[in-house]
């Protein structure tokens, strides 16, 4: 096999973060999520760009997992971050992510899941992880450090997992 110089991991991430991208841009106009809608966003809190307070940051020194459903303010997007007003045990707190600081986006509703790759502060990957679309949410694993949603926890369900390949028109 031939050496990927277009680089179509990267590009296959960007894009599939213009559909975080654009989903929130919906929720930051209308001000509300649509239906039973509702996101869990874990992101690594030491990723450039990442600003939460020093209490979330000590509580979360690696990652963190934020859901936005009932109660969130002051949601902007912008081409290469979110800012958002959330509050955790009665703590008003805004947290500022960079979409290149997202490994992973899950919607309950309607069991969709994007995991991408991020690179940590200091240059390491985690764990080796590809570029998945779950159509029904993967268990929780080990690694995963407990999760600061912002209301109300709801855990994830075991299911399976699709290729992109699935979804290619067939020659």
């Amino acid at each position: 096999m031939g050496q990927d110089h277009i680089r179509y991991d990267i590009l296959a991430q960007d894009a599939l973060r213009g559909v975080i991208r654009k989903v929130l841009s919906e929720v930051g106009t209308t001000g509300r999520l649509p239906g039973d809608h509702h996101f869990f966003i874990t992101f690594l809190t030491g990723a450039p760009g990442v600003r939460i307070s020093q209490h979330l940051k000590s509580k979360y020194p690696e990652q963190m997992t934020i859901v936005i459903q009932h109660q969130f303010w002051d949601l902007k997007i912008t081409e290469s971050l979110f800012e958002i007003g959330l509050s955790f045990s009665d703590v008003p707190e805004k947290l500022v992510i960079p979409f290149n600081a997202i490994r992973g986006f899950y919607d309950p509703s309607v069991n969709f899941e994007l995991e991408f790759d991020v690179p940590l502060a200091d240059g390491e990957e985690l764990p080796e992880a590809e570029i998945t679309a779950y159509p029904v949410a993967a268990e929780k694993s080990e690694e995963t450090p407990a999760a600061a949603p912002a209301e109300g926890g709801e855990e994830k369900k075991p299911g399976s997992v699709v290729s992109l390949d699935a979804f290619r028109k067939k020659q």
